[in-house]
């Protein structure tokens, strides 16, 4: 059955399985290695996964992440759910007890299916007479809009055993496009020729359709001024005259007195997991994507469901060019933006806007990005201008720490001839700097940028709003190069603009290089 399962998995070009084994895997792994997938064994099933998340968000399949009983699998667990709720296809296999004991057995036996139900789009065990059809149905499920994970359990007494069912049928995966719903009582083409101010707020389901240029072409024909989604930036280009910035990262209020200018906001595969803020726009909402808006997050009065290109290139097609937004507004507003992201600038250090700033005039124009959550996250979702979709990757429907660094991981086997950059916290690499060995011993030379605070900012200026101390949020300082050196990787500190500059702009080989960035936290102060 395992051979089943990896040669499935290859004939949908999923790309290799991460994981962690145990004894319910080896047949599997011996499975995976005759048929030609591969397996990076990551230091943790929550690390692993969290690489198999990131490949499923840069190749638009389905990531693999692998994990044994017990405890395994519920260190999987968090990986699972952040792909859930950041919308990304991945197929997570656990190992399970035989079924035999399962009714009874208690060590290290926990109820999979009730662990995983709640954040997988479908649950289920292979089991020798269903393996080809189960498998079918998780890589399509997987797939379907809104993507995200699967969990498969293989009892120990089955992943070895003779299939029965061993048809390997893949699903289709293309689109064709059969014509659009629309649901309202007028039609958007009517809404939209009404509208003086339009808005185009575009998100996770309009970057996996590659739906920049349609929406682009829209936005130029109506005069939309175009706003981004923090897990869509690089969909549309952050040059371009109509780009007005990013929603919900740093410098929100301002962003969101922009939203609330316009008189029509256009939602355009814009996923409601993203929103931070509760939404409080007035104006009427056009609702664009492949699914209804069952969430009601905002009370849309017109749903486009369809294809999003497809749907994108018809209402463009079907409209008269329109004056819409004054561009001056927009640059007036791009202005103010810049200055608010600098806000709060300390002379004489390196502030965190600084180390953003740099990074971008240094790493290469088509650099893969990764960023952790906590406050510099904010601030790489608003400043960082990636090339393009994919290019950016973070974190943002569960928004769990440690995801960077994985997924750094995972984007460099991806495209280990792209440069790529890990921005993360002292906080969030304590979590998962073991993996740092792991791309040392693949030799994958990603630069690792620390921004080192000594602290978890986020919580401790809640703390500060409050006027609490310090209480259970600093972070005691560790020797970055002794750190990095201790896990085969190279190690530097740098504390103002220059050096960082000239360690990222440095040529490390297959060899990672870790960042320390010393910064000032005040601007976050004055930022959040």
């Amino acid at each position: 059955m395992s051979e089943l399962i990896a040669e499935t998995l290859k004939a949908a070009g999923t790309g290799p399985v991460f994981g962690y084994p145990g004894d319910p895997s080896v047949e599997f792994l011996e499975g995976c290695r005759k048929v030609g997938v591969d397996f990076v064994l990551g230091r943790r099933e929550g690390t692993a996964g969290l690489m198999a998340e990131a490949w499923g968000m840069l190749s638009g399949k389905p990531g693999v992440a692998l994990s044994t009983l017990g405890p395994g699998s519920t260190n999987l667990v968090n990986a699972v759910a952040n792909a859930y709720l950041d919308r990304t296809p991945m197929i997570a296999i656990s190992g399970q007890i035989d079924t035999k004991r399962q009714p009874t057995f208690t060590h290290q036996v926990v109820d999979q299916h009730a662990l995983f139900a709640p954040v997988s789009k479908y649950v289920a065990s292979v089991a020798p007479n269903c393996a080809g059809q189960v498998m079918r149905k998780a890589l399509r499920v997987a797939a379907a809009p809104r993507p995200g994970p699967v969990h498969l359990s293989t009892p120990a007494d089955y992943v070895g055993a003779e299939v029965l069912d061993s048809d390997i049928t893949l699903p289709p995966s293309g689109t064709v496009h059969h014509g659009l719903t629309v649901v309202g009582d007028q039609s958007p083409q009517h809404a939209i020729r009404q509208a003086k101010r339009p808005l185009i707020l575009f998100g996770i389901s309009a970057m996996q359709s590659d739906a920049g240029p349609e929406i682009v072409a829209l936005a130029e024909k109506i005069g939309a001024a175009i706003v981004a989604s923090p897990m869509a930036k690089g969909t549309v280009a952050e040059d371009l005259p109509l780009f007005a910035g990013t929603l919900d990262m740093a410098c929100n209020d301002l962003m969101w007195d922009f939203v609330n200018g316009a008189d029509l906001v256009l939602n355009i595969g814009f996923d409601a997991v993203e929103l931070i803020k509760p939404w409080t726009v007035t104006s009427q909402v056009i609702h664009i994507d492949c699914v209804p808006n069952t969430d009601q997050i905002y009370a849309a009065d017109i749903e486009v469901i369809g294809p999003v290109k497809e749907a994108v290139a018809a209402l463009t097609d079907d409209l008269e060019s329109q004056s819409g937004y004054d561009l001056s507004d927009v640059n007036t507003h791009r202005a103010d933006l810049q200055q608010a992201f600098d806000a709060g600038r300390v002379s004489g250090v390196m502030n965190p806007s600084d180390v953003i700033r740099t990074a971008q005039g240094v790493v290469a124009p088509d650099a893969i990005v990764t960023t952790d959550v906590g406050s510099h996250k904010l601030l790489v979702g608003q400043g960082w201008r990636p090339s393009g979709p994919r290019k950016l990757l973070m974190t943002n429907g569960l928004s769990s720490m440690g995801f960077s660094l994985p997924a750094a991981i995972a984007a460099k086997i991806y495209a280990p001839e792209t440069e790529v950059i890990c921005f993360t916290g002292d906080g969030g690499l304590a979590m998962v700097q073991s993996e740092l060995r792991l791309a040392a011993s693949m030799g994958l030379g990603i630069k690792v940028v620390v921004f080192l605070d000594q602290s978890l900012n986020r919580i401790e200026l809640k703390q500060m709003a409050r006027q609490f101390a310090s209480t259970g949020t600093v972070i005691e300082e560790t020797d970055t190069e002794k750190m990095a050196q201790s896990m085969a990787c190279n190690g530097i500190v740098v504390e103002t603009e220059t050096a960082l500059a000239e360690a990222l702009g440095s040529d490390t080989g297959n060899v990672p290089l870790v960042i320390g960035a010393r910064i000032s936290p005040r601007q976050y102060e004055a930022q959040f």
